[in-house]
């Protein structure tokens, strides 16, 4: 007879694959577990044995780690696996289908009494009895194994080498160092590591490693990629059991990251906690090779396969592309929004909306700009040369000193990443070439070679007059978006009139659009200028010269060149990208901000969330009570108390302990929430694309480590080395003692030396 998955919206039985299916467990604490996270309100009254007897779970509900192939003909679970990866959002996409296995909704009462159950009384439970069992000596589950001294002693080993492993990613030092020549190595750091904690009375290193034959390696680098595994998969399932829980997330890219000659995108996912705060984690490097489809292919099996979320609670999208990576992302957005409409694609929060724009423009022209921009950004946070920089300035400035100690000011650290970047590099082209100048000349050898180097590319670039019109097209034209992105980046109230605001700027795109001539004449003029200022040469770039003497084409005037090939592609193209960066759908969701009693408060209490309201429909609890729910709360803090301040963010209003009485407006927030362009509230850490950027910084490009990346960016998350070890000893069972001790006998029989 065939074995039926008990869990909610999974068909699965024993005769259409070749899955393990567990039974329910005896013990009956750990059974009313496994009944609560199933979610099954008609398992709730029957008994752990009835349970036992007739019901099942498939492998697919666990951690893959919990699972143990003890045999090609068996499959046994760790004894205190609990079943975390649930499909309780499925059905709601078919309400007329009738279900067998009915999924029990829970309120938030039921939430908070659960984790309380699992946290206070039955995780510690089974804890306590499992070391109460290893105490004595005995096991408190029939089938579970005793372990041999050896095995013990095996994993006391492997807890030495996880909590070493850990404190490396955790410190961003590589495993092994570089080579200081062909002949000789450095030291390696994860063995000098063992060896300061064997000296220091570690007795289990110590043992295995007095066992271990004289020469052979004492871990290899198979071994040290095995550990650097489990402890990155332990981590991240760690932050996946939170985001499964709050069930909506949105989906973030990162910068490229170039590993073993591959390009991999950074992967991070944003979404509220059960706490109701507001997160965004790394979770891992995704394969960036093939085209377009296959990237979004790999990205959903990333997601669904391997993470057990779900893309239909996707609820937005933000890519932080550059270069020519820019095309291949937002075709990437578009594919994933045809499959997932409620994938929002929106701009990050992370990046000031101008420079979005600009980056997403796919011009070569305009690429070099934002290229050197990048490039002038890592450049000065190389010593002294800012104090080079400030000394131009005032050196260009000195009969405008009030200018100059303004663009001192404006130039500082992190300038390049501002909204208003290009009307400030357009004022420091000047000085920026003196200083360049000056580092060039390097009369007192106080830059090394590199510097210099850089130095010279970065003046060759710059001194294009090309690049300067560039430039200047780009400050005109995204001066009319500026304030508008700094309004996205900013508080509630102030994201919510940008929303509101999108009709005024696309309306003076528009114009400068159907006025180019006289607006193109006034911005060529202004390059012009500056380039004279600079003595560069007004002149068609040489590329297109040669094209057209090929062609035997007359010639072109330069004003009439860049109007075509500049002004009006850049111009339009930021109006395509404005328009599509906040669709209709966009807008409904950011004016759905008016949920926020702030923004309430300076409408008057006059809003019209219901309007906007179908974007989210499905994903509320109640929905066709909304309209009422809503009045009820524009009620409630109309007539609030004189003494009752307005809640001014989502994450504000979500803290409050009657919240909970307004479930739809609860849900609502909580997906508005996780949308990528709204700033995170928690200001106490750097976000965590900007701990990536800094552990990357930190080391070596040639020492880059996907694993220990994960680790060192995630060091807020809890890890268990007990879990670690677990999941070792059951992953690569051929590392055993037994197993090891049989291989160095047959080594030693046969004469050969590991």
């Amino acid at each position: 007879m065939p074995n039926f998955c008990a869990a909610p919206n999974c068909t699965r039985k024993s005769t259409q694959s070749d899955l393990a299916f567990f039974r329910f467990p005896r013990d009956p604490e750990r059974c009313r577990i496994w009944v609560e996270n199933c979610r099954r309100a008609d398992l709730e009254a029957k008994t752990s044995d009835q349970l036992n007897k007739h019901y099942r779970l498939c492998a697919k509900h666990f951690d893959p780690a919990m699972v143990c192939k003890t045999s090609p003909y068996r499959t046994v679970l760790k004894d205190t696996a609990i079943p975390t990866i649930f499909d309780l959002t499925s059905h709601l996409r078919n309400p007329h289908t009738r279900h067998r296995k009915r999924i029990k909704e829970l309120t938030e009462e039921d939430i908070r009494k659960i984790k309380e159950r699992r946290l206070a009384s039955s995780i510690e439970q089974l804890v306590s009895k499992k070391d109460a069992a290893v105490e004595d000596g005995t096991s408190t589950n029939e089938d579970e194994p005793q372990l041999s001294t050896e095995e013990k002693e095996f994993r006391e080993y492997l807890r030495s080498l996880f909590e070493v492993v850990v404190l490396l990613g955790k410190q961003s030092i590589p495993l092994m160092a570089e080579k200081a020549s062909e002949a000789e190595h450095k030291s390696n750091n994860f063995q000098a590591l063992l060896d300061y904690r064997m000296n220091a009375g570690d007795e289990a290193l110590k043992k295995r490693f007095e066992a271990t034959a004289v020469n052979t390696e004492y871990l290899s680098a198979t071994q040290q990629s095995q550990l650097l595994d489990i402890c990155e998969n332990t981590v991240r399932e760690e932050m996946l059991m939170e985001v499964r829980e709050s069930r909506f997330f949105s989906l973030v890219t990162g910068d490229l990251v170039e590993f073993s000659n591959e390009k991999h995108l950074p992967l991070f996912l944003r979404f509220v906690n059960q706490q109701n705060v507001l997160r965004e984690e790394f979770l891992d490097f995704v394969l960036f090779d093939g085209d377009e489809s296959a990237l979004v292919e790999r990205l959903e099996a990333q997601l669904t396969d391997r993470w057990g979320l779900s893309m239909e609670d996707c609820r937005g999208q933000a890519h932080k592309a550059t270069g020519t990576s820019t095309t291949k992302m937002k075709a990437v957005a578009v594919l994933l929004m045809e499959k997932y409409p409620l994938a929002l694609h929106m701009p990050c929060s992370h990046m000031a909306l101008n420079i979005h724009l600009a980056s997403s423009l796919p011009f070569p022209n305009v690429q070099v700009v934002m290229e050197t921009l990048r490039r002038i950004g890592a450049f000065f946070r190389t010593p002294l040369t800012q104090d080079e920089l400030e000394k131009a300035i005032s050196s260009h400035y000195q009969k405008n000193e009030e200018k100059g100690t303004a663009l001192k000011q404006s130039s500082g650290s992190g300038w390049t990443e501002q909204h208003n970047v290009f009307d400030v590099l357009l004022d420091l082209l000047p000085p920026l070439l003196l200083c360049m100048d000056s580092i060039l000349d390097n009369d007192d050898g106080k830059f090394a070679d590199a510097v210099t180097a850089d130095a010279y590319s970065i003046t060759e670039t710059l001194a294009e007059f090309e690049i300067i019109v560039t430039i200047v097209i780009l400050k005109n034209v995204l001066t009319f978006t500026r304030a508008f992105g700094r309004n996205l980046q900013g508080e509630t109230l102030d994201v919510f009139f940008a929303a509101n605001s999108l009709t005024a700027v696309l309306h003076s795109l528009n114009e400068v659009n159907d006025n180019i001539d006289v607006y193109h004449e006034f911005w060529y003029e202004e390059a012009v200028s500056v380039a004279s200022v600079m003595q560069i040469p007004e002149k068609v770039p040489r590329l297109f010269l040669r094209k057209q003497r090929a062609a035997d084409v007359g010639e072109i005037q330069a004003e009439s060149y860049f109007k075509e090939y500049v002004t009006v592609p850049v111009i339009r193209g930021i109006m395509q990208e404005v328009e599509d960066m906040f669709s209709e759908n966009n807008l409904k969701a950011l004016k759905c901000l008016s949920l926020v009693p702030a923004v309430m408060g300076q409408m008057k209490f006059n809003t019209t969330e219901e309007n906007y309201a179908d974007v989210y429909r499905n994903d509320l609890p109640n929905p066709d009570t909304l309209p009422a729910e809503l009045h009820c709360w524009r009620i409630k803090w109309k007539h609030r108390g004189k003494e009752v301040r307005l809640p001014t963010t989502i994450h504000e209003t979500l803290q409050l302990p009657d919240v909970k009485f307004f479930p739809n407006v609860n849900s609502f927030l909580k997906v508005l929430s996780t949308l990528p362009v709204l700033k995170l509230e928690d200001n106490k850490s750097h976000t965590a694309s900007e701990r990536l950027r800094a552990h990357l910084a930190s080391m070596p490009t040639k020492q880059w480590n996907k694993s220990l990346a994960m680790l060192n960016v995630n060091t807020h998350v809890k890890h268990d080395l007990d879990v670690m070890v677990d999941k070792y000893c059951r992953l690569y069972p051929e590392d055993d003692p037994e197993a090891e001790a049989a291989a160095e006998e047959a080594a030693d029989e046969d004469g050969v030396m590991k």
